[in-house]
């Protein structure tokens, strides 16, 4: 039975937004008409039958296409969700309460985990091993931070994994140490691997119900397509691929999805075959799509593990990480390209930003420009003189906008290490935009929230929306982060509709309201077409192919 959606705005993309209706029949967009010419529910044409449809009033909010979101971490967020949550305060003591309830809840549990919280609460950025001995001194501990870049851990985690002040510093990653070498319970990037040992294994019904968990509050959230950002074995965490192979399987996976297989850094070439065989595998499912690789270039600047053009302010010649040689990083980029895989690249830095551009150059120079729509995220610095390289290579721009704002965490960890001329390009995403890069959107759940309303309100106001928690300190939501990089709205927008569309090769079936694309659809509860009214907009429903995946109670 066909449905037709009325008394409400459309967002026809490029900013616009018209008064009209739309018919869904069979899981697709039949028809939308625009201003006086209503779509009734009777029939319209031979072609186009809505005698008995169903009528969803809009009642004044707004219909969109569905949000993609082109770097996301479903499976760590869920696993979050389940565990020790700390995404929902901002504060030193609460989490400490949080943690010792939790433990108090879980007395048998041999080891605790969790993640999300945030280093500005902590004096120097970063916590210590005491806080947490004096909550839970008698069993491991292990809390990843939000930026999903850091543990910390109590003293019991330390010993049992056997981290001394003996124990050198992975080359992707640092332990945090006091002046005589002793870790202090913060571990850095490829660091959080030495905790492999002592963390147990997730059992397959709890990574199920993680990304079940995970997967509605996207939809929630208004999301219908998503690329996971890292699907395999990795310090970030265990291995998503299982756990989507068996919900589309068993018809569990309502999403679009796009698995971003982990390059693991400490092999070579000869991975090239297992991810072969996961994408065939992902094929035959029928659902999910597994013909990205993602490769880590850095870390992130506020632990200084980001890789810099030049020096860190305070830290001598220390210019942070570059976690592949550029000779390495572009023969895998020219290995997968030539195997059709599109590379998901990290990259923080402005040097590691320049790594994975001159990648791709060498790849288009020994393979011609085959169209597998690689992409960069993160962007938080670029050269000035990289921006045209964007478009010159095709290559997409994964602005994870949320960001872009002068919150604490920002003011006090990650600009006095990038001194004034560096702060003046911090998420250069106008820059971006003007020199002819595509934009497309990605929250980098958990690390920040998933809402893409929000997303999009930075990017527009270089400030946080007020019902952000993480919204912490006097400039966060009134004083903009360097405004002359703001966006426009249609094109922040859609970020998160068709350019992401676009990298997750799905621009053909969804992204847009057109007769004959999938009718995977949002409804807000307000109008939108003033960027101020984003922070407070709700989600009503939400459908994948004419299906609905959520309703607000």
């Amino acid at each position: 039975m066909p449905t037709v959606f009325r008394n409400g705005l459309l967002y026809l993309g490029n900013g616009r937004f018209e008064r009209g209706s739309l018919a869904v029949h069979a899981g697709r967009i039949a028809a939308v008409a625009l201003g006086a010419d209503e779509l009734r529910a009777e029939k319209q044409s031979a072609e186009l039958d809505l005698s008995g449809a169903d009528v969803i009033d809009l009642e004044g909010g707004t219909l969109l296409p569905g949000f993609q979101d082109a770097h996301v971490h479903p499976l760590f967020a869920g696993s979050s969700l389940l565990g020790i949550d700390l995404s929902e305060v901002h504060d030193r003591a609460e989490y400490l309460r949080i943690i010792a309830a939790y433990s108090a809840a879980h007395p048998d549990d041999e080891v605790l985990e969790g993640a999300c919280w945030f280093g500005d609460v902590f004096e120097g950025g970063f916590p210590r091993a005491d806080l947490l001995d004096a909550v839970v001194p008698d069993r491991p501990i292990v809390l990843i931070s939000h930026d999903f870049h850091g543990a910390w851990v109590n003293t019991v985690a330390l010993d049992r994994a056997g981290i001394t002040r003996a124990t050198p510093d992975p080359a992707d990653g640092r332990i945090r140490r006091d002046a005589d070498g002793t870790p202090t319970g913060m571990l850095i990037d490829g660091a959080v691997g030495l905790l492999s040992a002592i963390l147990p294994d997730r059992t397959a019904e709890f990574s199920r119900r993680a990304l079940l968990a995970a997967q509605h509050r996207m939809h929630a959230a208004g999301i219908t397509a998503w690329q996971d950002a890292a699907v395999g074995e990795s310090d970030l965490g265990p291995d998503a691929f299982p756990v989507y192979e068996g919900l589309a399987r068993a018809g569990e996976l309502t999403g679009r999805v796009v698995a971003a297989l982990w390059w693991d850094r400490s092999r070579g070439v000869e991975q090239l075959d297992d991810l072969l065989e996961r994408r065939e595998r992902a094929r035959q499912t029928g659902w999910f799509d597994a013909g990205t690789v993602k490769v880590m270039q850095d870390g992130m600047v506020e632990n200084g593990t980001a890789a810099l053009l030049e020096p860190y302010c305070g830290r001598g010649e220390d210019r942070g990480i570059a976690f592949l040689e550029p000779d390495v990083l572009a023969e895998l980029s020219r290995r997968l390209d030539a195997l059709d895989f599109q590379i998901h690249y990290h990259a923080v830095g402005d040097r590691a930003v320049r790594d994975c551009l001159d990648a791709v150059a060498a790849t288009r120079a020994a393979n011609g420009a085959r169209g597998n729509r690689h992409h960069i995220a993160h962007l938080d610095l670029v050269d000035p003189a990289d921006a045209p390289r964007f478009a010159e290579l095709d290559v997409s721009a994964n602005v994870t906008a949320l960001w872009a704002r002068r919150d604490e965490e920002i003011l006090t960890r990650k600009l006095p290490l990038l001194g004034a001329d560096r702060e003046r390009r911090h998420f250069p995403f106008q820059s971006l935009h003007a020199a002819g890069a595509r934009l497309v959107g990605g929250s980098d759940w958990p690390v920040t929230d998933p809402n893409p309303l929000w997303a999009v309100y930075t990017a527009v106001t270089r400030t946080a929306p007020r019902e952000d928690v993480h919204a912490v300190g006097a400039d966060a939501c009134t004083v903009p982060l360097e405004p002359a990089e703001a966006l426009d709205y249609g094109t922040a927008l859609d970020a998160y509709l068709t350019g992401a569309a676009y990298v997750n090769r799905l621009e053909r079936e969804t992204g847009r309201l057109a007769p004959g694309l999938a009718a995977d659809l949002v409804w807000l509860d307000r109008d939108i077409r003033s960027v101020d009214a984003l922070g407070a907009a709700r989600v009503r429903q939400t459908w994948v192919g004419g299906a609905s995946v959520y309703a607000a109670t």
